[in-house]
């Protein structure tokens, strides 16, 4: 259809997105697709700018269809209040929980954030970090290749939590892989234990190689960042 669309005619482009969104609802609300659901919420969310409809999309999407990325994004809106939810991270913990079951895009970075939502403690009863949960689902993350989860078991590892004994060897095994999947600080940490021979075996070469691996992703991160230019 965009085919036929002279995007420079504002009376087609108007009637363009008015049959997008009434496609859309129809797929979503009759056809029971939830990938059609999902296209409604990016309609909502990029062109009408109507966070409030878009969280009800969301929130039908992940509890009737079971749509995990909606499920995922609908966590995202309970972080932050948006789309006229309150913000409440015990629900949006219990969304994230939902997209890291269920088998989508997202599930990965959802099963990261009950980490890190377990790991803050705010959504637990007492208040405290639940840090056997977090240790769970970070694992569950970094087997899906998400570094931030990787660096964070590395450091529960690295300091030890109540009910998980301090192990080196594992601290430097996910510092390893972490730095493998791009993770600075990382590779600072796992090139600091072969200094020192903090968990694995002295190895002043394999220190070296990966202190110039932090230093070389930290010169790829800055030509990455754009400068401001004025004028």
């Amino acid at each position: 259809m965009a085919d036929s669309v002279d995007f420079q005619d504002e009376e087609q482009v108007k009637s363009f997105l008015e049959n997008m969104e009434v496609e859309c609802n129809y797929q979503c609300y009759h056809e029971n697709d939830p990938d059609g659901c999902y296209r409604l919420v990016d309609y909502l969310e990029g062109i009408k700018k109507n966070f409030e409809e878009a969280a009800k999309v969301l929130k039908f999407n992940c509890e009737k269809n079971k749509h995990g990325d909606s499920c995922y994004k609908l966590g995202g809106y309970y972080v932050t209040g948006k789309g006229g939810l309150p913000q409440d991270l015990k629900a949006a913990s219990n969304y994230f929980l939902m997209a890291c079951e269920r088998s989508c895009k997202k599930s990965v970075e959802a099963c990261h954030n009950v980490g890190l939502l377990a790991h803050d403690g705010q959504v637990n009863e007492d208040g405290q970090p639940d840090m056997k949960k977090a240790r769970d689902y970070y694992t569950r993350a970094c087997d899906g290749n998400f570094a931030s989860s990787c660096f964070n078991l590395s450091t529960v590892f690295l300091q030890g939590a109540p009910g998980i004994p301090k192990d080196m060897g594992q601290a430097c095994r996910y510092s390893l892989k972490a730095c493998d999947l791009g993770h600075i600080w990382a590779c600072a940490n796992a090139s600091r234990m072969y200094r020192l021979g903090d968990g694995v075996d002295k190895n002043e070469a394999k220190a070296e190689e990966l202190k110039n691996r932090a230093q070389q992703l930290h010169k790829e991160q800055q030509k990455s960042v754009t400068p401001i230019k004025f004028g």
